[in-house]
């Protein structure tokens, strides 16, 4: 962590909605005059596209398994590295992964490749991490102690099912049959890796659905918004003004002592009223930690 240098970091898996929740935060950082070097969780896989298929391969015929959840699939010492960078000077480097074709073409690259390693943006506020491993701790690697803010977005687990299979079907062109089982594979990375990190977060931003999703290997489609409430768990309560937030957005209340639950319309509304003041104040810390060093040279 450094007051100088701030990271925040929202962490969780694919299609758990980390992508709505950074539209959020640059939101608030254009509201706030706010500069950040964003970087995305993918750029630390260890594979491109044609080379984790290759594993993968490998993996079925050793009779184990690797996803992109584990650390066998992921270099968490990249990744830690450029957090302690950044923490201690502001500086880094990172590359890009690139999805699709119109994001490969400006480079010349194909779909699933890395761009080049380059240094991070000069005079820049604060990291923004958007991925899955932004809490991460292994026995060799301890990415969260460099966190500042870390957020956490965790749909219960029938709904995060539930917006894979149908993301990977409609618009990847996998059976279900196949995702299905990539799940299976996947189980236990998920449960070592991903899941503890909910533990270590600041917040927790958690949907639940209010239709059925028991089965969520036949669901036809993804709940939406409205159809869920949102569960808010701030890890420390007492700096949380929720009072102020049950006056300002209509429906919410409280299951428990630091925990607020909003319709699932009001999200969005919900992570700017809560997110602004934190991240004012580690604009703060940082403006007054930055006074103290330019006094300190004066000597």
């Amino acid at each position: 962590m450094s007051s100088r240098n701030p990271i925040i970091a929202v962490t969780g898996s694919s299609g758990a909605g980390t992508s709505a929740t950074t539209e959020s935060f640059e939101h608030i950082f254009r509201t706030l005059g706010i500069v950040s070097a964003k970087v995305e969780g993918d750029s630390f896989h260890r594979y491109s596209r044609q080379e984790m298929d290759l594993e993968k391969r490998k993996a079925r015929e050793d009779k184990r398994n690797i996803s992109y959840f584990g650390d066998e699939a992921n270099d968490f010492g990249s990744l830690e590295r450029l957090f302690r960078d950044y923490s201690d000077t502001g500086k880094g480097k990172m590359r890009r992964y690139l999805h699709t074709f119109d994001e490969a073409v400006p480079y010349n690259q194909m779909p699933g490749t890395f761009t080049p390693w380059e240094a991070l943006g000069e005079g820049t506020d604060l990291l923004f991490y958007e991925g899955l491993h932004g809490g991460v701790v292994t026995e060799k690697n301890d990415v969260a102690k460099h966190v500042d803010l870390l957020i956490g977005m965790v749909p219960i687990v029938n709904l995060e099912w539930i917006q894979k299979i149908i993301r990977d079907t409609n618009q990847r062109g996998h059976s279900r049959e196949a995702v299905t089982a990539s799940i299976v594979r996947s189980m236990e990375d998920y449960i070592s890796f991903i899941t503890p990190q909910f533990s270590r977060t600041h917040i927790n931003f958690q949907r639940v659905p209010t239709v059925d999703t028991s089965n969520p290997f036949s669901a036809k489609a993804i709940p939406t918004l409205d159809e869920s409430f949102v569960v808010i768990r701030c890890r420390d309560g007492n700096h949380i003004d929720f009072p102020y937030f049950l006056s300002m957005i209509e429906g919410a209340f409280m299951s428990r002592m630091n925990t607020l639950v909003v319709p699932g319309g009001k999200m969005g509304l919900a992570m700017e009223l809560i997110l602004t003041p934190l991240i004012q104040e580690l604009m703060q810390k940082k403006h007054e930690a930055n006074k103290q060093l330019d006094w300190m040279s004066d000597l």
